[in-house]
């Protein structure tokens, strides 16, 4: 597996992570055991970036992370999130609401810490911005956390360019983490040219569109009411139908290049930028392997140009959330 650095921070990951959330949290129950087993054989093929969250679960996403990846303590990395409280205010998670108040930080850094089983939180993101706290506040919370050697980098989510200046002139900034993807490109324009600027990795979620890029998805398909996609303008089957000339760039592509159009989703972003680490979900060791191998599928800068002028003539349909 080939390795990436998040920016300027020095922080080494493999040039593709692993989204957890799914593996204790949404729709489909799974295994612990066979989960644990499943983070383990990531860890021989090559993963070192893991990804996951005190609201995933929530809680019991840490403590699967946590106990599968004690073994490979030191030689991965962990990424996990504060800012949400579990008082059945309302939130993007059902029954949460934003807290990121300094003294909430610290108290989820020292559960945080407990489940994930390490002494250091690794990367510490605010999973989304809290209107009610200052960013400063924010970062100057997470600074003094650093230096009592309880986390080693800071992060944000789904940040603007303004709020990352901002917390970044408190506490460098290692890495944001936000949707990016062939079919939701809006960072480009601000974001992306922030984090450039600034030396912040980019670590772009839902990379293959909650699984529409995969191609394995069409209006034929149905999800469960505890799926997030069930609630999703663009999981809707007229949406799923209108965006099918997305999956069809994608497949012409991938049969020049012998890939899949999750693969050349995937190379998309990679090639995108060097400090780009996308982190795409996966329960299936099958899964897992396809997506590691778009690691190798060479994008050229006519593959790029080509993508680029199909996608500015395709209105994609239905909003993200």
């Amino acid at each position: 597996m080939q390795m990436r650095i998040l920016g300027r921070s020095g922080l080494e990951v493999s040039a593709l992570g692993l989204g957890c959330m799914r593996m204790s949290f949404g729709d489909t129950p799974t295994d612990k055991q066979e989960m644990i087993a499943f983070l383990h054989a990531a860890v021989e093929r090559g993963i070192t970036f893991f990804d996951t969250a005190e609201v995933y679960g929530p809680f019991t996403n840490e403590e699967l992370v946590g106990e599968a990846l004690e073994p490979f303590r030191g030689k991965v990395v962990i990424a996990t999130k504060f800012g949400f409280k579990h008082d059945g205010e309302r939130g993007p998670y059902p029954g949460v609401g934003l807290d990121s108040r300094p003294e909430q930080i610290k108290r989820v850094a020292e559960a945080s810490l407990k489940r994930l089983r390490v002494e250091a939180i690794d990367l510490f993101y605010q999973h989304r911005p809290d209107p009610n706290v200052p960013i400063e506040d924010v970062a100057g919370a997470v600074k003094d956390l650093i230096q009592a050697g309880k986390v080693k980098h800071f992060g944000l989510s789904e940040a603007d360019a303004d709020t990352i200046r901002r917390a970044h002139a408190v506490q460098p900034v290692t890495a944001l983490q936000s949707e990016y993807s062939i079919w939701w490109r809006v960072i480009e324009e601000a974001i992306l040219p922030t984090c450039e600027e600034l030396g912040i990795g980019l670590v772009p979620y839902s990379p293959l569109g909650r699984g529409y890029l995969t191609g394995k998805v069409d209006e034929t398909t149905t999800f469960a009411s505890s799926d997030i996609r069930s609630r999703n303008p663009r999981f809707t089957a007229e949406a799923m139908r209108a965006n099918r000339v997305v999956i069809d760039l994608l497949e012409r592509i991938a049969a020049q290049k012998g890939a899949t159009p999750a693969q050349i989703a995937l190379a998309w972003l990679l090639a995108q930028k060097p400090w780009i680490v996308p982190i795409p979900g996966s329960r299936k060791l099958a899964r897992l392997e396809e997506n590691m191998a778009a690691v190798e599928v060479e994008m050229t800068s006519g593959d790029l140009s080509e993508i680029d002028t199909a996608m500015s003539k395709i209105t994609v349909v239905g909003d993200r959330y």
